[in-house]
């Protein structure tokens, strides 16, 4: 097993991709030599890894020979063009993307859930859906413990999830708004400052849009349970962030207590839930940071087996680039590199 490892970072320059970067020097990564890639309209541009300025290299297949570890986060369709063919050239891919999420062949890893899965790779490795991630790793321990039978999950989505343009889009839009000028949306569907959109993506023949219907297929593969799930995914005009209000149905009565027993002894989760205090948990206080934060636990008073969470993570980190460095980090600890 290599002590060191070449690492290309696909996508380099976009929020997702400066994210991975920072998160591998933050944890130590054994970063031996750093490929940063993106597309030809970014090549030349330099950005700093650490104390090193690194030029940002086009993304091609003849690139890839020599790559270890190729975190890939530059669009599904960049993803489809490119990615076979860094697996062909020997590269372990973590591809942050939905082009291959739900392909049976390819592990959809959260490693608090399911870090068995890695086993079963095939060179590629799929990081779940933003929004999904946060969930499973909640949603884990308490399936362990008192048997899930039934999700309700409404999202609440920060604009990074759409990239750096909608974040810079949500400020401008607000300053315009502030001056008494029209919100003028280019980069999401409808204005966003001091407004809600009601929905993510395209719509299906269902009337679920795919970012609804990604949610609940990718909960089923990694929770390696099919367990009734229905979402609905609004976009927020928080920077960064996501929040969900997700309703649980279980086999059997839960008190609050039993559940944040189970939550506080649960990997990467961090319960803040004092209704005196007003301690919970907000997109503004979790920003930057790792863990995947739960409050307003309290029983559903329609139904005696269910209970209401809300959720809240950085979707930069755990719902994006801290996974796919987790997914590393557990396939060099299983020696499966």
């Amino acid at each position: 097993m290599k002590k060191q490892y070449t690492v290309g970072i696909l996508g380099a320059t976009g929020l997702v991709g400066r994210e991975m970067i920072k998160t591998l020097l933050e944890r130590n990564f054994p970063v031996g030599e750093w490929v940063p890639l993106a597309s030809a309209r970014s090549a030349g541009t330099v950005i700093s890894v650490g104390s090193q300025h690194l030029p940002v290299q086009i993304a091609e297949p003849e690139i890839f020979k020599g790559i270890d570890f190729l975190f890939s986060s530059a669009g599904g369709s960049v993803s489809k063009a490119l990615v076979p063919a860094a697996v062909e050239a020997g590269c372990i891919v973590i591809d942050n993307t939905s082009a291959f999420r739900m392909q049976d062949h390819v592990p959809l890893v959260v490693p608090e859930v399911n870090p068995e899965a890695l086993r079963d790779h095939k060179g590629l490795i799929a990081n779940p859906n933003c929004s999904t991630a946060q969930l499973v790793v909640v949603l884990k321990p308490l399936h362990d413990a008192f048997t899930i039978k039934r999700i309700v999950c409404s999202t609440y989505q920060a604009v990074s999830g759409a990239g750096n343009k909608a974040v810079e889009e949500l400020y401008t839009q607000s300053e315009q708004v502030l001056i008494g000028q029209p919100a003028v949306p280019q980069v999401l569907p409808y204005p966003i400052a001091f407004n809600v959109i009601p929905f993510i993506g395209d719509f299906e023949a269902n009337g679920y849009t795919n970012e609804e219907m990604k949610m609940t297929q990718e909960v089923a593969k990694i929770m390696g349970s099919p367990i009734p799930t229905t979402a609905t995914c609004i976009r927020v005009p928080v920077a960064n962030g996501h929040s969900e209000s997700v309703n649980l149905e279980f086999a059997r009565p839960v008190t609050p207590q039993e559940a944040r027993l189970v939550l506080q002894e649960a990997p990467l989760v961090t319960v803040r839930d004092d209704c005196q205090l007003r301690h919970f948990p907000y997109p503004l206080d979790v920003a930057g940071t790792d863990p995947v934060y739960v409050g307003r636990i309290r029983c559903d008073v329609s139904h005696p087996n269910g209970l209401n969470l809300w959720i809240v993570a950085d979707n930069l980190r755990k719902g994006a680039a801290l996974n796919a460095v987790q997914i590393a980090e557990k396939m060099i600890e299983m020696e499966l590199v």
